[in-house]
C-alpha cells in the first residue's frame, strides 16, 4: 500500500511540475489571405502595417507582427537574406554608438541586453539591417528601430526555420 502511495505521490509531483513549468511562447504567425502576387517563399515587409508576410502561394501568407524603423530610419527595396545566426552577438553601428556612447562595443549573444534576441537574419544591400528577434516584446507593433525589422523571439524562430540564405525580402513603406 505504501509503495502505491509513493508512486501516486511521485506521479502527482511530476504532473504538477509540468503544469506550472514555463512553456515557450507560441509563434504569432497566422495564415491569411493575401492578394499580392509574390512567389511562394518571398518575405514581404509592410512597414506601414507593421507586418511581415511569408508568401505561401495560392493567395496565402503567414503574417507576423513586427517593429520597424523610427521616423526617418525606414527604407524600402528588395534585398536577400545573406546570413542566418542563432544567439548572435551584436556590435552597435557607429550611428547608434553616437546616440548612446556608453554602449559596449559588443553585446554577447544570449545577453538579455542584446537587441537581436534569439536569432537574426542579415540582409544584403550594403546596409546594416537584419530581421531579428527582440528581448523587449512590448516594442513589437511600433516604430522603434534604426531600420531593422524586429520580431517576437518565438516568431523569428518560426520564420528562421522556414527560410534560407538567398530568400528574397521585399520591404515597402
Amino acid at each position: 500500500m505504501r509503495k502505491g502511495f509513493l508512486l501516486a505521490a511521485a506521479f502527482a509531483a511530476v504532473v504538477g511540475a509540468l503544469a506550472i513549468a514555463p512553456r515557450p511562447a507560441a509563434a504569432h504567425g497566422n495564415v491569411v489571405a493575401i492578394r499580392d502576387e509574390y512567389p511562394a517563399g518571398t518575405i514581404v515587409v509592410r512597414q506601414s502595417e507593421r507586418r511581415l508576410y511569408l508568401m505561401l502561394g495560392s493567395g496565402r501568407a503567414i503574417s507576423y507582427p513586427i517593429g520597424v524603423g523610427r521616423h526617418g530610419m525606414q527604407w524600402s527595396g528588395t534585398v536577400r537574406i545573406d546570413g542566418k545566426y542563432i544567439q548572435p552577438a551584436w556590435s552597435p553601428p557607429a550611428s547608434i554608438k553616437r546616440e548612446n556612447p556608453r554602449l559596449p562595443d559588443v553585446i554577447p549573444g544570449g545577453s538579455p541586453h542584446n537587441p537581436m534576441g534569439v536569432a537574426a537574419m542579415t540582409l544584403s544591400g550594403g546596409g546594416e539591417y537584419a530581421i531579428h528577434g527582440t528581448n523587449q516584446p512590448g516594442l513589437i507593433g511600433g516604430f522603434v528601430s534604426h531600420g531593422c525589422i524586429r520580431m517576437l523571439n518565438a516568431d523569428i524562430t518560426d520564420l528562421y526555420g522556414r527560410v534560407g540564405v538567398g530568400t528574397t525580402v521585399v520591404v515597402t513603406r
